[in-house]
């Protein structure tokens, strides 16, 4: 059964399709509003995604707009029938943040997911007992825990499960595949996952060797979120998290760069699985 639209997606298709049919009739975001008598503030965030559109709003805008295609008119109404709702992380609203909430409606969306991680296993791929012993040194309380683990594991499930998932590429500092987080029988477990992971079709995990040295990103992690029909999005992971996309190409760019670099040091597909299968076996014999 195919599980039904996400409402973050359908807010997304609205986004793009009035932004754009707004930029071809040649209005400001304040001209637009202004026809229609609304506040700007509601048309930039109908404009952002940030929140749905009633059919009747939707239809003002598409006649201000001069959208009279049938079947887009049709498909947009859709989608702004589908647009209201809580998205799927939405239960999780007392562990996520409006950043992060924002983030994970766009990571819904995409298409391609390529990430680097220095130090530990990223949230996509870590196994339940991977993330409490992560998670447990930060003095969070044990419900707070487990809250942050289930919504890391539906996340999991969401973009793995069936083919419906972005293309995602991981590379993982050789230092996140040696740490015993968690101990010898946590860290056995999350290497047989990401060796399962690795497996699949549309999951790409490298391993950037100890001696690849010194590189752009030796301080931190990132995400870089790839899309057919809108800018690349760079997701920097610290504590508050931060996003950009269009807004600041320069910074883009040069995080792409950064990742294309990671990827000519990093083991090859093959050989990062037999490392990571190696490292498996080393810490049984010990």
């Amino acid at each position: 059964m195919t599980p039904p639209v996400d409402p973050s997606l359908n807010r997304r298709k609205l986004r793009l399709a009035l932004r754009h049919a707004r930029e071809r009739a040649g209005l400001t975001q304040r001209e637009a509003a202004k026809r229609v008598e609304w506040s700007q503030s509601k048309l930039i965030r109908v404009e952002t995604g940030t929140v749905g559109v009633s059919v009747s709003d939707l239809r003002a805008l598409l006649a201000l707009y001069d959208v009279t295609d049938p079947a887009s008119v049709h498909e947009l109404e859709e989608a702004a029938r589908g647009s209201k709702g809580a998205s799927w992380w939405s239960r999780y609203h007392d562990v996520v943040t409006p950043q992060f909430a924002q983030y994970l409606g766009y990571e819904s969306a995409a298409t391609s997911l390529q990430t680097y991680h220095p130090i530990v296993v990223p949230g996509h791929l870590q196994t339940r007992a991977y993330a409490e012993a992560l998670l447990t040194p930060r003095g969070l309380a044990r419900q707070r825990i487990g809250r942050v683990v289930d919504l890391r594991m539906e996340r999991q499930t969401r973009m793995f499960a069936g083919s419906a998932g972005p293309e995602a590429t991981f590379v993982l500092d050789e230092a996140a595949v040696r740490r015993q987080i968690g101990g010898k029988a946590v860290l056995n477990e999350q290497l047989q996952q990401l060796l399962d992971f690795g497996a699949q079709d549309g999951t790409t995990i490298r391993v950037l060797p100890f001696a690849a040295g010194a590189h752009y990103s030796t301080l931190g992690s990132f995400v870089l979120l790839g899309f057919p029909d809108d800018d690349d999005l760079l997701y920097l992971e610290h504590a508050a998290g931060s996003m950009t996309g269009g807004e600041d190409l320069e910074l883009l760019a040069r995080y792409q760069e950064c990742f294309q670099a990671i990827m000519d040091l990093a083991l090859g597909e093959t050989e990062s699985l037999d490392l990571i299968g190696r490292i498996k076996q080393d810490l049984a014999a010990r």
